[in-house]
């Protein structure tokens, strides 16, 4: 069994091996499942994999031992990449959703404290809240989608933005460039930012994957933007960003991959379809972040008054998701989906 440690790392120097270096292994497993993968750049992880396990057959593509496979287990569902991969070193593909096991682990405990405010006491100021950390990069549709927000004249909402991308170090001014053919002012409009933007008593942007926070500006926000890690391709990929405003007790829209909030659902959750038009969620690559950015501008035209009477709306679906998230039913799913992934390994071994 292979696996990359610590949490977040994918190179091939991250990997480790629990079996013994002095045996070829013929099966093996690789849990690939912290992040999402991205053809190119993994190759070389991929390829360090099969060295540990000094499997020929991907190596030198001359020599088949017979029965040697390795099995590739990720958090991507439906996933092009991890078919194409898969194909490429002769793999067999696993699923669970490892984000959803996370979240369970690093948000537990939050409702039994007094930091986030009961629904039914909140005050709606603010359309949105939407943090963003790392904008550079494969994550650069949180530029994009920053880029409507501030030309749509929004930026007065609870948002984040570095100047300088703590994961690539990168500046934004320079990151954005891009994404220049499809906004030729994008880089005008970013100029004209006072970057970076911090939440009162932040700098430097840090990290807040395994907690909670922002707690003042979430009673605040009638929604969470959720950015997700990736937002593009055939794929289903979500983090613990998607439950953090589940914890929060917020209604949320989602940037991420065609069909996120249908994954999301096929979990027992609940979206807000009825409330405000989710049609974003199945809109192609090219404009789903368009779709999105009209939603919010629609929204965030509203009297405070409305926005209030729309949060209100939402409390039954906010209720099923914290209670499903809290009281068992997501961990439920969860465990009979790993048992069934754990049942394959066994009855294909």
């Amino acid at each position: 069994m292979l696996t990359c440690d610590p949490f977040g790392r994918s190179d091939p120097d991250s990997i480790i091996s629990y079996g013994r270096e002095d045996i070829p292994e013929h099966n093996y497993i690789f849990f690939f499942d912290q992040e999402p993968i991205h053809l190119g750049q993994h190759d070389a992880t991929f390829e360090q994999v099969c060295i540990l396990n000094k499997d020929i057959t991907h190596i030198t593509r001359k020599i088949k031992k017979a029965g040697n496979f390795g099995w590739l287990v990720t958090s991507e569902k439906n996933s092009e990449n991890v078919d194409t991969i898969c194909d490429k070193f002769e793999w067999r593909p696993l699923y669970y959703f490892f984000h959803g096991w996370a979240a369970l682990d690093w948000y537990r405990g939050y409702d039994k404290t007094f930091l986030i405010k009961p629904f039914h006491e909140r005050v709606i100021t603010h359309t949105f809240l939407a943090p963003n950390r790392i904008v550079a990069g494969e994550r650069q549709h949180r530029l994009e989608m920053l880029y409507h927000i501030f030309n749509n004249n929004m930026h007065h909402n609870h948002i984040s933005c570095p100047a300088v991308c703590p994961a690539e170090n990168i500046s934004v001014l320079d990151a954005v460039k891009s994404l220049s053919s499809k906004y030729p002012d994008i880089k005008s409009v970013f100029a004209q930012q006072k970057l970076p933007i911090n939440f009162a008593g932040e700098t430097d942007h840090p990290m807040h994957s395994c907690w909670l926070s922002l707690f003042d500006q979430a009673s605040q926000s009638l929604l969470y933007l959720i950015t997700e890690t990736v937002a593009t391709g055939r794929r289903h990929h979500l983090t613990e960003k998607t439950f953090k405003p589940i914890a929060l007790g917020m209604p949320f829209v989602i940037v991420g991959t065609r069909g996120s909030l249908e994954y999301l659902r096929s979990y027992g959750f609940r979206t807000f379809e009825g409330i405000w038009d989710e049609s974003y969620d199945q809109a192609s690559d090219d404009v789903r972040i368009e779709h999105i950015a009209s939603l919010l501008q629609s929204l965030d035209k509203l009297p405070q008054s409305a926005k209030q009477d729309l949060f209100n709306q939402c409390q039954a679906v906010v209720e099923h998701n914290w209670n499903h998230f809290y009281n068992g039913g997501f961990e439920a799913v969860l465990w009979n989906e790993l048992n069934e992934m754990l049942n394959g390994i066994e009855s294909n071994s």
